[in-house]
């Protein structure tokens, strides 16, 4: 890349890409700082928009050039491949430490999902440990204006029932409300965009139960569908199960997470 970059990033641009992933930098010594400078200026200069993969930590450089829109600079979830995180603990810890560095490319969204026991690194077809609800919970937990989905393209075409939330979800948000946290342990979060609320929740390896209070809501009638651990999740972490109810600004629901669970909803106005 920066033995062409002028070549390279002309070519993008005329091909009408808008942005580019670049990975694999590895270090954060000061010939790497400048590159990301250089990167980020030279494809602002082209209107494209730029995620930092084998990054460091987010030091800024989004308000200097604000299409710099997503990094690394997190365990996520890829090493799952290699090695035992990131488990649930650590993805519940990350919205305290890492995320308010900045938007964080943790490539979420696997639907081959393991309990504690069951789970074991596997490079060519890895899972993730953790339910299936707690990789949905992250679309909502973790920010990232450009989102992944991590998994094989064969595995999503097997799970519509997941798909209809992940084709939803956006990857920005017009407002967050942090509804009950615990570092470390849990987290209940609500994001809004236009007139849809988004929630998700996300427990460590314990199993947890939470009370979403619908409050934040405008008056009037709503219809939430609602993505949670199945009954059988802290035995066989893929397990989930779609509902669907009315619920009202005076509503309060509540959530129900196996260990290493999750939940996720969608709340749109009747």
């Amino acid at each position: 890349m920066d033995d062409q970059l002028t070549e390279a990033l002309d070519q993008f641009e005329k091909w009408g890409i808008k942005g580019i992933k670049i990975d694999f930098m590895q270090r954060d010594d000061q010939w790497m700082v400048n590159f990301y400078e250089k990167i980020a200026r030279e494809c602002a200069k082209r209107k494209l928009l730029v995620d930092y993969h084998g990054a460091y930590k987010p030091s800024g450089l989004d308000r200097a050039y604000p299409n710099v829109i997503s990094c690394e600079g997190v365990i996520g979830l890829e090493n799952a491949k290699w090695s035992n995180l990131p488990d649930p603990e650590h993805n519940v810890t990350l919205p305290f430490t890492r995320m308010v560095a900045g938007p964080m490319d943790f490539t979420p969204g696997a639907m081959l999902n393991a309990t504690k026991e069951n789970f074991n690194p596997v490079f060519t077809e890895p899972v993730s440990p953790g339910t299936r609800c707690h990789q949905l919970g992250m679309y909502v937990v973790f920010e990232s204006p450009l989102q992944m989905l991590a998994d094989n393209p064969s595995n999503y075409y097997r799970e519509p029932v997941c798909m209809e939330f992940l084709e939803a979800v956006p990857s920005v948000w017009d407002d967050t409300k942090v509804l009950d946290a615990k570092v470390s342990d849990y987290i209940l979060i609500a994001r809004r965009s236009g007139n849809r609320w988004f929630a998700g929740a996300m427990t460590d390896w314990d199993a947890r139960e939470l009370n979403l209070d619908l409050s934040f809501l405008d008056d009037g009638n709503y219809s939430m569908q609602i993505w949670k651990d199945g009954v059988n999740a802290d035995q066989h972490a893929a397990d989930f199960k779609k509902e669907e109810m009315q619920v009202t600004n005076a509503s309060k629901i509540q959530i129900s997470m196996a260990p290493g669970g999750g939940w996720a909803a969608i709340i749109s106005k009747d």
